[in-house]
């Protein structure tokens, strides 16, 4: 017997659609990964281990102050600000010289 909206009436009043899901089979495993795949998840591992070990050894060397001498301590970011400032001095220097 069927009603109004087409599912089937059981003879105790349950109702049964007539679109069957596909049984679930919870002990099936999944296919085993390629070994394509298992080599790409590696390179991401090591791509990810070595970008970390760069950004925590630029963090740490450019916050560290280093001794150069007795009289100068400084850190790396620094050195780079004024190793950069000495050369803009020099383009500067060279563009407003009285040659022609």
């Amino acid at each position: 017997m069927t009603d109004a909206s087409g599912a089937r009436v059981l003879d105790n009043g349950a109702m049964t659609s007539d679109v069957h899901a596909p049984p679930v089979n919870s002990s099936r495993k999944s296919p085993p990964r390629s070994p394509r795949r298992a080599r790409r998840g590696q390179a991401m591992v090591e791509y990810s281990m070595i970008n970390w070990v760069l950004i925590v050894g630029l963090v740490i060397g450019a916050t560290v102050r280093i001794r150069w001498t007795d009289d100068r301590q400084t850190n790396v970011i620094d050195l780079f600000l004024e190793a950069y400032q000495i050369y803009y001095d020099s383009f500067y220097f060279v563009l407003n010289l009285p040659f022609p």
